[in-house]
């Protein structure tokens, strides 16, 4: 009688156990573990989605690219299932996502808080298509990018000409151009080593990428363009889950992501990177660093410069003016303007 109650309470244990994991997501990303994203977003969903679901799914993070290949590559690793979710910058697959590049344009972004909730309601109306071959999770933008140099600051148009500055986006590297700069296109992860190297002279970044790529002690000079509202640039970055997994999973469990998903997650991915934001511009000033601000009322020669790129894209996008109008609105409306 004992063996039979101990073999029937070691079934139900498995049963339990089996009931209590259902689904591993593996969630894959190029920037390390110490990143805000990382800690601020990525284990913070972690811990929701595995709460929420009672202990039923279970995620992994891989940070780093550790599970292969390169950050250009994130996208499709999600789409063709090679990971179950990927986070990455639209931008680093030029040309892919025409209608996103509206929220890079030169001086249409904000804070990140500000252009994170504008892509919300945008997404569903304007790029649906775009990302047809996968299930958008949030889409989200960091804080608007400065310039951070080696061997001098940018205090105006005419610093730029020559330089050689890392861009994330082909409009970012059209912006940079039409600048004077000379666009170097590569993933933030390559940043550090070709500012050692001198490949580069500085790089477009916001602020909060600073601590985890190490780079305070190699670019020491900083510019800021205008108040943050409109400012330079800005990348939109996707996290993305494979269609046939996210489908595939129960609904109750389909309605786990869903709560931690799109608008419900996009307050969270703002407050982090805007938190971070001011964080590591407090650090890298205080271990010697400087800053530049190029106040608005001096930014007339720079919007006309860049000016022709927006333009262009404009030119190129089917209802490229509506969709432009449309992204204004938005950010706008996030400023309450």
């Amino acid at each position: 009688m004992t063996r039979i109650l101990s073999a029937a309470l070691a079934v139900a244990m498995m049963g339990g156990a089996a009931q209590a994991q259902e689904v591993t997501l593996r969630l894959h990303h190029f920037l390390s573990a110490e990143a805000p994203m990382h800690a601020g977003l990525f284990e913070v969903w972690k811990e929701r989605v595995e709460s929420q679901s009672d202990g039923r799914i279970e995620v992994q993070l891989y940070p780093s690219m550790q599970l292969g290949g390169k950050p250009p590559q994130l996208f499709d690793q999600a789409r063709d299932g090679i990971v179950d979710i990927a986070w990455t910058l639209l931008g680093y697959t030029p040309g892919r996502f025409p209608i996103a590049e509206v929220f890079e344009l030169p001086f249409v972004a904000g804070t990140a808080t500000e252009t994170t909730m504008a892509l919300q309601g945008f997404q569903d109306k304007y790029l649906a298509e775009e990302l047809d071959d996968v299930h958008p999770l949030l889409l989200h933008a960091p804080a608007a990018y400065k310039f951070h140099m080696r061997g001098g600051p940018v205090e105006s148009l005419d610093d730029l000409a020559g330089k050689k500055i890392r861009a994330p986006s082909r409009t970012m590297t059209e912006g940079l151009g039409a600048l004077g700069a000379t666009a170097v296109g590569m993933p933030v992860p390559e940043v550090a080593q070709a500012l050692t190297t001198g490949v580069i002279d500085g790089a477009v970044l916001p602020w909060e990428v600073f601590g985890s790529l190490r780079i305070e002690e190699m670019a020491k000079d900083h510019t800021e363009i205008g108040v943050e509202n409109g400012g330079l640039s800005t990348s939109v970055m996707a996290l993305v889950m494979n269609k046939r997994v996210y489908e595939g999973l129960p609904e109750d469990l389909r309605q786990v992501i869903d709560d931690n998903s799109g608008a419900n997650l996009a307050p969270l991915a703002g407050e982090v990177l805007d938190a971070a934001e001011a964080e590591e511009r407090e650090k890298a000033l205080a271990a010697g660093g400087t800053a530049v601000v190029i106040p608005e009322e001096d930014l007339e020669a720079w919007k006309a410069a860049t000016q022709p790129v927006i333009d262009d894209w404009v030119a190129n996008t089917e209802n490229g003016a509506e969709i432009l109008a449309a992204a204004r609105a938005a950010i706008d409306a996030q400023r309450g303007e």
